[in-house]
């Protein structure tokens, strides 16, 4: 068993897609171009999935009221501060500054344009 996906119900899919793939580098794996615009975003080496899609019926979390630390998505990455840069560039929005946890791990967390908490991690030590 291991993850496959991610699902977010968000107001405007499209955007959501464009986005994540302009600003992120995610691929797109699946997508359906009419209601509920169903679309699966891979990460480049296909660890894990999101699923975005407008169920207008399903509600809306309201992400930009919520501690980062109720809900975020992590994303390894090699170089925290410059993806942190690359990502806010893109339209993402700083949420703190990056930290340094006493394990030597970088954390920061940034928020994409709908609210959504991504937290970029750069650990000291792999530990997947």
């Amino acid at each position: 068993m291991r993850f496959e996906h991610l699902a977010v119900n968000v107001k405007d899919a499209r955007a959501v897609m464009k986005w994540y793939v302009d600003t992120l580098g995610l691929v797109v794996k699946r997508h359906i171009p009419e209601p509920p615009y169903i679309t699966f975003l891979a990460d480049p080496d296909g660890n894990m999935m999101f699923e975005f899609y407008e169920q207008t019926g399903a509600g809306l979390a309201d992400y930009t009221s919520m501690h980062a630390n109720t809900l975020h998505v992590a994303f390894l990455v090699d170089d925290i501060a410059a993806t942190r840069d690359q990502w806010i560039a893109g339209g993402a929005t700083a949420d703190g500054e990056i930290n340094t946890t006493a394990a030597g791990d970088k954390l920061a967390f940034v928020r994409d344009p709908w609210g959504l908490t991504l937290q970029l991690v750069q650990r000291s030590k792999p530990m997947l």
